[in-house]
């Protein structure tokens, strides 16, 4: 539970996420449940997509019609709290921040990690990007079996 461990509950998990069928095109994932001071989700979306409200402590909402899974709000969040996701052919495709080093590499098998930092499953990473306007957090493109769609949230090395 939240409030107790950090750990956002299924439920809470499910109340962010599109209908299934809108996911057969990339979404952003806002996974912001506390009401705080921030917006740059919403100040970074180049299609209108996220909005905040006039109270700056809103939660942010995702127009998912106007989302086009761009992922640049996803290293534009200071909270690490965004990711895009696609499904396809039983697979997950999942854009996350990432913020350690050393940072993966194509083609490489990491560990799928849910938000309580188990290892779920595998994750192959299929692209790595890293320009000068997102400020050192790489945006890592990764493949997820689609069975971990609700669970997966990040990566971790296999040693």
């Amino acid at each position: 539970m939240l409030v107790k461990d950090g750990v956002a509950t299924k439920e809470q998990v499910y109340t962010r996420y599109p209908a299934h069928e809108l996911l057969i095109k990339p979404k952003a994932i806002i996974e912001c449940y506390e009401s705080i001071p921030c917006n740059p989700c919403s100040t970074s979306c180049p299609f209108g997509a996220i909005t905040i409200g006039d109270d700056i402590n809103n939660l942010p909402k995702v127009d998912f019609d106007k989302c086009t899974g761009c992922g640049v709000c996803v290293y534009s969040c200071p909270g690490l709290a965004i990711m895009v996701c696609e499904i396809f052919e039983n697979k997950a495709r999942f854009k996350i921040p990432y913020e350690f080093l050393p940072y993966p590499k194509e083609n490489e098998v990491w560990h799928a990690v849910n938000r309580k930092g188990e290892v779920i499953g595998d994750a192959l990473i299929e692209k790595v990007t890293l320009t000068k306007r997102q400020d050192r957090t790489v945006l890592v493109q990764v493949l997820v079996d689609e069975i971990l769609l609700y669970d997966f949230v990040t990566i971790r090395r296999k040693l």
